[in-house]
């Protein structure tokens, strides 16, 4: 419910009273915003028109991106240290120091409902002009160890 508003106008036309409701719902996943819209069709008919969606990142959304980037990038450079390591007959050891050189982030920045053109985009480009990228690079020192070392610590 903290996610939905809705506006409701009543009005007297001649003998009759006409109310119209707009009902504004953010949802944080696409296959239930088609499932809704798709309900509503179906039980309303014409007297329902749906608005083409508003696509937009919240900044925790953002955030837990950015998150997961450098994470992702920390773990990338671990998997390419212990095959160095492997490859010269030693073992990669605890990480020493990891360092976030640099992000960059694109895409996403896009508000449709301000755009001119939001109208004349299909829906596969507005989630394409919504989608936002991510990347991240990491400097990272891990120990080396010898594997004579090791096995006679086993």
């Amino acid at each position: 419910e903290e996610n939905m508003t809705v506006t409701e106008d009543f009005s007297r036309v001649e003998n009759t009273y006409q109310m119209e409701a707009e009902v504004c719902i953010i949802f944080s996943d696409f296959g239930k915003m088609q499932n809704v819209c798709n309900l509503l069709i179906e039980k309303l008919g014409t007297s329902i028109t749906i608005n083409p969606p508003h696509f937009y990142h919240t900044p925790e959304a953002i955030d837990t991106l950015r998150r997961q980037v450098c994470v992702t990038a920390v773990g990338n450079t671990r998997r390419k240290a212990q095959e160095v390591c492997q490859l010269f007959g030693q073992a990669l050891g605890k990480p020493l120091l990891i360092k976030e050189e640099e992000t960059k982030e694109w895409g996403g920045h896009i508000d449709s409902h301000l755009s001119l053109s939001a109208d004349s985009q299909t829906l596969q480009e507005r989630i394409h002009n919504a989608t936002a990228y991510a990347s991240c690079r990491v400097f990272a020192v891990f120990e080396i160890q010898g594997k004579e070392n090791r096995r006679s610590k086993l």
